[in-house]
């Protein structure tokens, strides 16, 4: 993959070279008058963008490159992706091991004055290692280093894995929107008091989303979500202290439970009494049935959380936010925790 990119990005940098021959230097859109352009990876970030530009008085571009449903574990940058990055004026992204290919492309871009926003790096040591909790089904981890050298393989098994899906913390998500304003307060000094006060009234919004949260888990008497799918939502259930059963990890490509996995869990609804078991985003909920079909009432609901990995550009067209998605994931929660 990291080869792939640093093909990809050599050719995108001869031709912005060629193509450059004979022309003044580069500078940034922000210095020069020209259309303020911003490229985020997912729709969490482009949705904060967007609320902090507001009515956008600086008639900025801002691309979301993940706008088909594409996951983000999976996703293969484009040559017009990372030209788009190379000549923006902020880039954002999450920073974890989905995004190793982002070093190549910030590295040769043609634009030195870029500001940029790694999302693990700005909440640093909040940021939480990926986590195994009993009964969870291991990666078939050998998989993934087929047709690697025994030095990088060895190198890989001793580095630490984040999980990345840092966005489904609400208190994540005021910082984060804090810090893109704060820059775009930096770049974009004119308008500086109009981000400013747009994220305020943003953040407002979190705080209060956040609290509303707390409540319906305060009041109620469940306190553990089990999840038959992957499990994005640790940043959630840490922040509002809820325990948590899941089939896999968050960043897991594992699609097929053990009949250990399936049973195992099947056991901790009965044990727990817990009416729902929980599943992500998708269409495949065999899992999540096949939990149910094996405890002894066989009639839990079974419920679904948006991590916001698929989320499209369509959907932005259609009015989905960021708060919408989670003011639904909180109605969810709550009929999970009765």
């Amino acid at each position: 993959m990291k080869k792939y990119i640093s093909v990809l990005v050599a050719a995108i940098m001869m031709v912005c070279c060629l193509s450059a021959c004979g022309s003044v230097d580069d500078t940034s859109a922000a210095s020069s008058g020209d259309k303020l352009k911003i490229v985020t990876t997912i729709f969490p970030e482009y949705d904060w963008v967007m609320n902090v530009l507001g009515d956008n008085p600086a008639n900025a571009e801002v691309t979301m490159l993940l706008d088909n449903g594409v996951d983000l574990h999976s996703y293969q940058p484009t040559t017009d992706d990372i030209l788009k990055i190379s000549t923006c004026d902020m880039f954002i992204y999450v920073g974890g091991e989905s995004d190793e290919w982002v070093e190549d492309a910030i590295k040769e871009a043609t634009n030195k004055d870029m500001a940029v926003i790694n999302l693990l790096e700005v909440l640093g040591d909040s940021v939480k290692e990926e986590e195994m909790v009993k009964g969870m089904q291991e990666s078939e981890h050998e998989h993934e280093h087929e047709g690697e050298d025994a030095d990088e393989h060895e190198h890989e098994e001793g580095e630490v894995e984040y999980d990345e899906h840092v966005w489904l913390s609400l208190r994540n998500a005021a910082t984060l929107t804090d810090s893109i304003s704060e820059e775009l307060q930096r770049i974009d000094a004119a308008n500086a008091l109009v981000y400013k006060t747009n994220s305020d009234a943003y953040i407002k919004k979190l705080n209060d989303l956040d609290k509303q949260y707390s409540e319906v888990v305060s009041a109620s008497n469940v306190k553990t979500l089990l999840f038959g799918d992957r499990f994005p939502f640790r940043y959630l259930t840490d922040d509002y202290g809820l325990t948590y059963y899941a089939a896999f990890v968050g960043c897991s490509a594992e699609t097929e439970a053990s009949f250990e996995t399936i049973t195992f869990l099947a056991g901790k609804v009965d044990e727990l009494s817990l009416h729902a078991v929980m599943t992500i985003e998708g269409n495949d909920h065999r899992i999540a049935e096949t939990i149910v079909q094996n405890t002894a009432g066989k009639d839990q609901q079974i419920l679904t959380m948006d991590s916001m990995q698929s989320t499209t550009s369509k959907d932005v067209e259609g009015g989905t936010t960021y708060l919408s998605v989670m003011e639904k994931n909180l109605s969810v929660l709550k009929e999970a925790l009765k």
